[in-house]
C-alpha cells in the first residue's frame, strides 16, 4: 500500500488511512497529553496533517511500516513545532519554562506546570543531529512519535538495548542543553 502511494497510484492514499488511523490516533494522542493546557489543536487534526504531509511527499519509497511510522514522528514533529513558533510570535517569546528530563518520556503527564518548551527542544534536537544524528532520531521517535523502546528499534534497526542506552544519554544531554545545568543523579536514572 505504501509503495502504491508513493508511485501515484490512485486511491492508494485513502486504502492506507483505515489502516494506520489507529496507530496514528494513538501516537498522536501521546503526543498532545503532553501539550500545555488550553492548546487548541487536537490529537485527530495532528493525524490528519501529518498523514497528508506524508502522502503528498514525492519520489518517497516507503521501506515499509517501521519507515512510514518514523516519517509520521517527524512530521508530527515539525507540525508541532511550526505551532509553537506560530504562538512564540503572538505572545512575542512567551516564557520560560522549567524542563525535567522527566518530560522527555513519551506519554508522561504535564500536568503541574512541567510544559516542554517546544522551540527550545527543536533547538537542542538540531544540535544534537550534528553531533549525533541517530540519538536525535530516538528522541524523535521516542518523545514526538511515542514509540516504545521495541518500536523505536525497529525503526532505527538498532538493539533495544542501544535504545534504552540511547535514550537516557539523549535525555541527559536535553535536560544540559535546555537548562545550562547537568542532570542529577535522581533525575538521570528516572
Amino acid at each position: 500500500m505504501l509503495q502504491a502511494i508513493a508511485e501515484g497510484k490512485p486511491r492508494a492514499s485513502e486504502e492506507l488511512l483505515p489502516l494506520v488511523y489507529e496507530e496514528l490516533r494513538r501516537l498522536a494522542s501521546a503526543r498532545m497529553a503532553q501539550e500545555p493546557a488550553g492548546h487548541t489543536l487536537q490529537a485527530t487534526a495532528l493525524v490528519h496533517e501529518a498523514y497528508l504531509r506524508l502522502v503528498k511527499e514525492e519520489d518517497v519509497r516507503w521501506q515499509g511500516r517501521a519507515h512510514f511510522f518514523a516519517a509520521a514522528a517527524e512530521a508530527m514533529r515539525r507540525i508541532l513545532i511550526e505551532r509553537a513558533r506560530r504562538r512564540g510570535r503572538i505572545k512575542h517569546g512567551g516564557e520560560h519554562k522549567h524542563v525535567s528530563v522527566d518530560d522527555f518520556e513519551p506519554g508522561a503527564s504535564q500536568s503541574g506546570g512541567n510544559e516542554v518548551d517546544l522551540l527550545a527542544l527543536d533547538e537542542s534536537l538540531e544540535r544534537l543531529k550534528k553531533e549525533d544524528p541517530r540519538l536525535e532520531r530516538v528522541v524523535t521517535l521516542r518523545f514526538f512519535g511515542g514509540l516504545s523502546v521495541e518500536q523505536a528499534a525497529e525503526v532505527l534497526n538498532i538493539s533495544e538495548r542501544t535504545i534504552k542506552r540511547d535514550w537516557e544519554f539523549a535525555r541527559a544531554w536535553l535536560f544540559r542543553e535546555m537548562t545550562g545545568r547537568p542532570a542529577s543523579d535522581g533525575e538521570e536514572q528516572s
